[in-house]
C-alpha cells in the first residue's frame, strides 16, 4: 500500500490525531483499486462534488430528503470529525479535475454510547456495484473496532435494499425492525467465523480478478526511450522495449500491441499519447525511474488495468528512489491501477494457440499446467531457460520485481480459480506480508500444489528494494509458517522444479509405501536408503537384470506398478552397456498410465517431461512419468509429494473459539492501561486480570522479604507450599534450589529461605519484587513453558516447550502462527521431541493433554486479537493427570501496528 499522502492534497500535519494508520489502497471487485484515507477538513469541495453530482433518489435515500446542496454549516460538520468518536472515511480516485481527484463514496459513524455507534454509507452513482460500500465498510469496522465500538445501528428507508445488502453480504447478523416507515438496523462488529470469511472471499475474488486483467489482456501498450534516432543515454530502456515489442508480436499476432516513445529522463510531452488507440489494457514501461510517474499518470486516461515496470533505480537506491516509487503508486492507484515491479522481469501467459509474452523472455516455455511466481528478473533468466530445458510447461510466469505493489499473494488468489493451472510454484526473495501469505497459501493448497523456495533458508533475507519490517522471530518461524500453510518448501530452484514436474504430470501418492524397480541390486539399495531419508517406506524391490527377456521385463515392471501394498515407485535404470533403452521408457510409461499410481524414473538419457515416458490411461488422458538426473533427486521429490498428499487428506480442523474467552473485555482492558503509556508491564494482579478474561487462571502466589513474611503465607494458604526466589536466573530452576517443592511445615520452610536466600544472594530479584514467593502446590506432572509474542512482521509468535534443558539448550521448542486451528494446536503440543512425556513416557500415567491445548487455544486467541500484547509468557504450565495449572505468567504490553489487513494493498 502506498502512503496516502502521496495523492489527493497529502494528510493535514495540524490536524490533531489524524490517523494516518488508516490510509489504504484496495482492490475492488472489478479487479480495480481505489485509496481509502479518513476525511479531513480540506475535502469540503471535493465533498459538495460528490454531493452534487449524486441522483435525486440517492441523495433522498442517503438524507430522507432531496437536498440539491449541502448547506455550509452541515458541511463543515461532516468534514470536521476528531477520528474517536466521530470517524469518517472517503474513498476516492484521481482526476484531471482542479482538486486532482474525486470522492466516489463515503463511510461514517458517529458513536451513541460507549459501545453503540450509528452508521451511514453513501456511494457514487457511476460506481456503485464495485464493491466500494462493501469496502467502506470493513474500513470503518476495523476503525470502530480500534476505538472500542461494538455494535453499528443504521436507519434506513425500506426501498435503499443495496445498503440493507452491503450490511447482511458483509456477513453480520444484523437484527432489523420496522417503524414509522423506517428500517432501523443494528448488528455486532466483532469478527466472526462468517465476517471473516466473506471479507477472505472479497479479498480473494478482487485480485483474482485484478490479475486475469493482467494475463487476459488483449491490448499492450510499450512505452520506452523515443525509438527512432540516436541511442538514448540509457540504451538498457531501449534494449527492453524492442525486446518486448519483439516478443509480443512474436506470441500472439491477435494481440493488439501499440508502442510510444518519451525523452529519456524527461517524461512523456502532453501529446505523446494521443494517438494511442483506448482502451489498452496492459502497459509495460521501460523508461527512467524518474519519468515513471508522469508517465503513469498519462495513460491512465487509457483504460489501463495494470503497469509493468521494468525499469529499476526506485526504492533501493534509497530514499529519493523511494519517492519515486511511492509516487508512481500513487499515481496508479489513483487512476484504478496494479503496479507489477519495479524491476520487473515482465509476464507472461502461455497459451496453445498464442503467448502473452510481455517479458524478456525470448524463447519462452511451451504451453502446460504450471504457474510461476517469480520476483528478481535477474533470477527469472535461469528459471525460465531450466522449465524450457525440462519441457516441464507453463501456464503462467509473472515477475513482480521489487513487488510495490502485485505479489505473489495476489496470483495465489488467481491460481486458486484458474483452470489451466495444476500447480503453483513460488520464488520469493522475502515475504512482505506473511500472515496473509498463510492465510492465501493455504486455501490455495487445499485444491492445488504449492511449492515454494524462499532465498535463504530463513526466509528471512531483505534484498534491496522490497519493503519488509524488521523481524525478531526466530528462523524456525518461516517453517512453521509453511508447514502450516500446507505449501512444499525446497531448498533450490533444482528441487522446485522436480517437484513440480512431479505433481504437473503424476497423481498425488496415496500414501508413502514405494515400490523400487531396478537394474541392479547395489542400485536397489541406494534407491531404498534414499527413499528412506525423504521419509518413504520401502515395501520392495524388482530387480530387472540387464539381459532379461522382454516378457521378464514387463512382469517385473508390471508387478512392482501394480503391488497393491505399495503407493508408488521409483524405477530406475542404468545400464552399464549400450545406451538409452526407448522400449523400457515406453512399457513403464505405459504399465505407469494403466497402474494410477505415482510413479518417478532415473533413465539414463532422459530428463524432465519427455515423450518417451508418456502414456495415455484407460480414460485417454495423458500420463507423463518424470525423469530425474539421480535417483536422489526422484526420491525427494516424491517424498515431497507424499507429505503434500497426506496434508491434503487429513482433517484442517475448525478456527478456535475457546468457552468463556472475552476478547472484548481483554480489548477493554488493554486499551485502559496503555492510555497514557507507549509500552507497560503489567504486574501481577492486572495479569491475573488480563488471563481471566480469556480463561487462564494463574495459581496465586504470595510476596515475601523474609521467613516470617513466608511462614504467615503458608499459613494462609495451607501446607504444603512452594517456595520460589524471584531472581531471574533462578526463577524456575528446582534443579539449581531456586524452587523448592512440598514444603510441608514453618521449620522446614524457614529452612528453606535461609537456603534459597543465600543462594540468591548474588542475583538480584525481578525490578520492585520482593526476594521471595509463596505458592501453593500443584498437582505434580510435566512442566510446560507457553510463549506469545508480538512480531512486526509475523504478528503473534505462539511457542511451546517442555521445560528444562531440552527447551532452554537443544531448542526443542515448536511454533505456530495464529490464527490456529484446532487441529493446529493439537500439533503443536505434540511437535516438541521431548512431548513424549505428556503421552505416558516410560510407564508414567498419560496426562492432561487435552487441558495442555485449552491453555495454548486461549494463548493464541489473545495473541491473534490483540496486538497490543507485545509479549506472554507461561511458565511453567503443570500438566497433570487431570489439568493444567499455571503457575507463572508475565504479560508486556505496547502500542502496535499490525500490517496484515486483508484489505490492504502491499505497502511500500
Amino acid at each position: 500500500m502506498q502512503d496516502a499522502s502521496d495523492a489527493d492534497g497529502g494528510a493535514d500535519p495540524a490536524a490533531p490525531g489524524y490517523p494516518a494508520g488508516w490510509e489504504a489502497d484496495v482492490v475492488l471487485h472489478d479487479g480495480s483499486t481505489t485509496r481509502v484515507r479518513p476525511i479531513r477538513p480540506d475535502d469540503a469541495e471535493a465533498l459538495q462534488a460528490f454531493h452534487v453530482a449524486q441522483s435525486e433518489r440517492s441523495t433522498y435515500l442517503r438524507f430522507f430528503a432531496h437536498l440539491e446542496r449541502l448547506p455550509e454549516r452541515d458541511l463543515q460538520r461532516l468534514v470536521n470529525v476528531d477520528h474517536v468518536d466521530r470517524v469518517a472515511l472517503v474513498a476516492t480516485a484521481d482526476d484531471d479535475g482542479p482538486l486532482g481527484y474525486r470522492i466516489i463514496g463515503v463511510a461514517r459513524y458517529d458513536r451513541l454510547d460507549e459501545d453503540e455507534a450509528e452508521v451511514a454509507f453513501n456511494v457514487a452513482d457511476a460506481h456503485q456495484g464495485r464493491g466500494v460500500g462493501s469496502v467502506l465498510l470493513e474500513h470503518l469496522g476495523a476503525a470502530a473496532r480500534e476505538r472500542g465500538v461494538r455494535r453499528f445501528v443504521a436507519e434506513v428507508l425500506p426501498q435503499n435494499g443495496r445498503m440493507i445488502a452491503v450490511f447482511r453480504d458483509a456477513g453480520y447478523e444484523v437484527r432489523q425492525h420496522a417503524e414509522d416507515g423506517v428500517v432501523s438496523l443494528a448488528f455486532d462488529i466483532d469478527p466472526t467465523d462468517r465476517s471473516l470469511e466473506v471479507v477472505a472471499d472479497r479479498e480473494h475474488r478482487a485480485e483474482a480478478r485484478s490479475m486475469r486483467g493482467v494475463l487476459g489482456a488483449r491490448s499492450v501498450l510499450v512505452v520506452g526511450p523515443v525509438l527512432p534516432g540516436a541511442p538514448p543515454p540509457r540504451p538498457l530502456h531501449l534494449s527492453m522495449a524492442r525486446a518486448v515489442l519483439a516478443h509480443l508480436a512474436a506470441g500472439d499476432p491477435t494481440l493488439r500491441v501499440q508502442a510510444v516513445g518519451v525523452d529519456d529522463g524527461a517524461g512523456p510531452r502532453d501529446d505523446a499519447f494521443a494517438t494511442v488507440e483506448a482502451p489498452a489494457d496492459l502497459a509495460v514501461l521501460a523508461v527512467p525511474a524518474q519519468a515513471a510517474p508522469a508517465v503513469v499518470r498519462a495513460i491512465a486516461p487509457l483504460g489501463v488495468r495494470a503497469v509493468v515496470l521494468l525499469s529499476s533505480g526506485f526504492a533501493e537506491d534509497g530514499e529519493a528512489g523511494l519517492a519515486r516509487q511511492r509516487a508512481v503508486l500513487a499515481a496508479a492507484h489513483g487512476a484504478g491501477m496494479r503496479v507489477i515491479g519495479p524491476s520487473s522481469f515482465g509476464v507472461l501467459a502461455v497459451g496453445e494457440t498464442g503467448t502473452l509474452n510481455a517479458s524478456l523472455a525470448q524463447e519462452p516455455p511451451h504451453a502446460g499446467r504450471v504457474g510461476l511466481f517469480c520476483q528478481s528478473a535477474a533470477l527469472a533468466v535461469p528459471l525460465l531457460d531450466a522449465v524450457r530445458r525440462r519441457g516441464l510447461g507453463l501456464a503462467e510466469f509473472v515477475s513482480a520485481g521489487h513487488r510495490a505493489d502485485v505479489s505473489g499473494n495476489d496470483l495465489m488468489q488467481f491460481w486458486a480459480d484458474d483452470d489451466g493451472t495444476d500447480v503453483v510454484g513460488l520464488y520469493l526473495e522475502s515475504i512482505g506480508n506473511p500472515r496473509k501469505f498463510s492465510r492465501v497459501a493455504r486455501r490455495l493448497s487445499q485444491v492445488k500444489p504449492v511449492v515454494v523456495l524462499t532465498a535463504g533458508r530463513s526466509g528471512q533475507v531483505i534484498p534491496p528494494g522490497h519493503a519488509v519490517r524488521a523481524t525478531q522471530a526466530p528462523a524456525r518461524a518461516v517453517d512453521e509458517l509453511m508447514r502450516q500453510s500446507g505449501v512444499v518448501r525446497v531448498d533450490n530452484t533444482h528441487q522446485l522444479l522436480d517437484v513440480a514436474q512431479l505433481l504437473a504430470h503424476q497423481p498425488l501418492p496415496a500414501g508413502r509405501r514405494v515400490a523400487i524397480v531396478a537394474s541392479a541390486s547395489s542400485v536397489a539399495a541406494l534407491v531404498a536408503e534414499a527413499a528412506a531419508a525423504s521419509g518413504l517406506a520401502v515395501v520392495g524391490a524388482q530387480i530387472l537384470r540387464e539381459d532379461a527377456t522382454a516378457d521378464e521385463t514387463r512382469e517385473g515392471v508390471a508387478a512392482a506398478l501394480r503391488d497393491p501394498g505399495a503407493d508408488a515407485a521409483i524405477v530406475v535404470r542404468i545400464p552399464t552397456v549400450g545406451g538409452p533403452v526407448p522400449e523400457f521408457a515406453a512399457l513403464v510409461a505405459h504399465e505407469a498410465a494403466r497402474s494410477g499410481r505415482t510413479v518417478v524414473a532415473c533413465m539414463l538419457g532422459l530428463r524432465g517431461v519427455t515423450p518417451e515416458l508418456t502414456a495415455t490411461d484407460a480414460d485417454g488422458r495423458a500420463w507423463t512419468v518424470p525423469a530425474y538426473a539421480t535417483p536422489e533427486d526422484a526420491a525427494l521429490a516424491l517424498g515431497h509429494a507424499a507429505r503434500y498428499a497426506a496434508w491434503r487428506a487429513r482433517d484442517h480442523g475448525l478456527p478456535l473459539h475457546p468457552p468463556g474467552a472475552d476478547l472484548r473485555a481483554a480489548g477493554r482492558l488493554v486499551r485502559r492501561w496503555l492510555a497514557d503509556h507507549d509500552e507497560l508491564r503489567l504486574d501481577p494482579a492486572r495479569t491475573a486480570e488480563l488471563l481471566g478474561t480469556v480463561g487462564i487462571a494463574v495459581l496465586p502466589s504470595y510476596a515475601a522479604r523474609d521467613a516470617d513474611e513466608a511462614v504467615a503465607a503458608a499459613r494462609s494458604i495451607g501446607y504444603p507450599v512452594a517456595l520460589k526466589t524471584t531472581a531471574p536466573a533462578l526463577r524456575h530452576r528446582a534443579d539449581l534450589g531456586g524452587v523448592r517443592l512440598d514444603v510441608a511445615d514453618d521449620d522446614e520452610l524457614r529452612a528453606d529461605v535461609a537456603g534459597v536466600l543465600e543462594l540468591a544472594a548474588e542475583h538480584a530479584p525481578e525490578p520492585g519484587a520482593l526476594p521471595l514467593e509463596v505458592q501453593a502446590m500443584a498437582p505434580r506432572g510435566s512442566s510446560c513453558v507457553v510463549r506469545s509474542i508480538e512480531d512486526p512482521l509475523y504478528g503473534p509468535v505462539l511457542s511451546l516447550g517442555l521445560s528444562g534443558d531440552a527447551s532452554d539448550l537443544l531448542g526443542d521448542v515448536a511454533y505456530g502462527i495464529p490464527p490456529l486451528t484446532d487441529a493446529d494446536v493439537a500439533d503443536l503440543v505434540r511437535a516438541p521431541r521431548a512431548a513424549p512425556r505428556l503421552f505416558g513416557y516410560r510407564g508414567l500415567p498419560p496426562l492432561d493433554v487435552a487441558a495442555l491445548e485449552d491453555v495454548v487455544a486461549r494463548v493464541a486467541v489473545l495473541g491473534d486479537a490483540l496486538p497490543e500484547v507485545r509479549s506472554l509468557e507461561l511458565n511453567p504450565v503443570v500438566v497433570a493427570e487431570r489439568g493444567a495449572t499455571v503457575l507463572s505468567a508475565r504479560v508486556d504490553l505496547a502500542r502496535a501496528s499490525r500490517a496484515d489487513a486483508t484489505r490492504r494493498l502491499q505497502r511500500s
